[in-house]
């Protein structure tokens, strides 16, 4: 049995294997912890050879009274209903890491503590500035423009939601882009969702029509209306203390000027 102890967002979280190939996929972009025997928020089992390889991205969903299941044609997870032990199955680097960012969105969302956003996210003199937007917005477009500035994320932005603050943490959740886990959390400055134009326009959102927006960007597994309610209230929290903008913006970093 293979063991290490990683951190995501500020959560100390186990994993577990008997594949070597399982735990080295772990060495890129995760924040590995010497002391494996620190306490865990979470600890994971990982068991490999399940499925298929990816199909859509379609979850079933059950409960019985002690567990949460989440099925998809190329992994599996089964946890605890207080999100303390996960087994998960799966069947190749892509199944694992869209597995570990349906257990993770669920077990932050399930603690109220956060969410996981579909966006981009860029550090500007230490201040965090998310950008997301429908698929093919440009997320990653903005993401390599914005360049040297520090990356945060290129897929899934981790986001810790309180009232007396926002904050950003280092996403291993990468889709092209690498990262280089940086320490944080960053301070939240604003949230821009993208269109592709031949100008740059930046308009500011009323909070209610930011909210609405921000709904479906959010990565999140339930048919549970207690978790949909507290996704509401998170977004309600966050979008009350950032400023969330249209923009749109010319295939250059020129944007950055209305950012800046």
């Amino acid at each position: 049995m293979y063991k290490t102890l990683l951190t995501i967002g500020e959560h100390q979280i186990t994993i577990t294997s008997h594949s070597i190939t399982v735990m080295n996929m772990f060495n890129t972009n995760f924040l590995l912890i010497e002391d494996i025997n620190s306490k865990a928020d979470l600890s994971i089992h990982i068991i490999d050879g399940y499925g298929i390889p990816f199909v859509d991205y379609h979850v079933s969903i059950f409960k019985t009274e002690d567990q949460i299941f989440f099925k998809r044609a190329d992994y599996s997870i089964e946890v605890d209903l207080e999100y303390k032990k996960a087994t998960i199955s799966i069947h190749n680097e892509l199944a694992l890491k869209h597995a570990l960012m349906n257990l993770y969105s669920s077990f932050i969302v399930h603690h109220n503590w956060g969410i996981l956003l579909h966006s981009s996210c860029v550090l500007e003199r230490s201040i965090a500035h998310i950008f997301s937007g429908q698929s093919g917005a440009g997320k990653s477009t903005a993401a390599k423009l914005s360049y040297p500035r520090e990356l945060l994320s290129d897929e899934a932005t981790i986001i810790k939601i309180t009232t007396e603050d926002v904050v950003i943490f280092d996403s291993p959740f990468r889709s092209e882009l690498k990262g280089n886990c940086l320490s944080g959390p960053y301070n939240l400055g604003s949230i821009q969702l993208l269109h592709q134009s031949l100008i740059n326009e930046r308009t500011n959102l009323s909070k209610s029509t930011g909210l609405l927006h921000l709904m479906d960007k959010v990565f999140y597994w339930t048919d549970s209306p207690e978790e949909t309610q507290r996704i509401f209230h998170l977004l309600t929290t966050l979008v009350n203390q950032v400023p969330v903008y249209d923009l749109h913006f010319q295939k250059n970093n020129t944007f950055w000027e209305m950012i800046s």
